[in-house]
């Protein structure tokens, strides 16, 4: 049977500063409680050496394969920067209506953009970014509200414009599946 939890899987090293607070807004945002695992999968068969990036799709789905089947969610933390071949990168990714999501912290941080390190605002970029993937898991599309948390994140910009919460038309979508999900036997 499968428990309703959402399983953290970390692939790499990361601070417990970052991945309490993924897990913190998870169980804030989506009102449930979260696991924490680490993976050793072995992620330098998904790098492209010409694009110095991680392929997302074969590591989402790998990650699939990989999955405790006991959990409702599973959202795997890569260290790498991320690409799909239609993209020049990506901040995460996910099945639509399914179990699993990926996301990266890599290109979050200012000091990538010559800014000044920000490592507040960089935790908060990524827990948006793992609550916009865990979104698309649960059916929702993206959104045409600008600060709703399913608005589509091309660039920095887009996601500090972003609330770290659903707009009232996706919390509404995401409250039935989440029925649909929790109220199973």
């Amino acid at each position: 049977m499968r428990t309703k939890k959402i399983l953290i899987i970390t692939c790499g090293k990361f601070e417990k500063k970052t991945t309490n607070h993924v897990r913190e807004s998870v169980t804030r945002v989506l009102g449930l409680a979260t696991d924490l695992k680490e993976c050793s999968l072995d992620v330098s068969e998904f790098y492209h050496p010409a694009r110095r990036q991680y392929n997302a799709d074969r590591l989402l789905e790998t990650m699939s394969a990989r999955a405790p089947v006991e959990y409702m969610k599973c959202m795997s933390l890569f260290r790498g920067d991320l690409f799909i071949p239609i993209l020049t990168y990506i901040f995460g990714q996910a099945q639509l209506n399914g179990r699993i999501g990926i996301a990266s912290p890599y290109r979050l941080r200012n000091e990538l953009y010559g800014l000044k390190e920000d490592n507040n605002l960089m935790l908060e970029r990524f827990s948006k970014v793992v609550l916009h993937e865990l979104g698309h898991t649960f059916g929702l599309i993206h959104c045409k509200n600008t600060l709703c948390i399913m608005r589509s994140s091309t660039y920095m910009e887009d996601l500090d414009q972003k609330n770290t919460e659903f707009c009232r038309q996706c919390s509404e979508k995401l409250q039935v599946e989440l029925d649909k999900v929790l109220h199973k036997h």
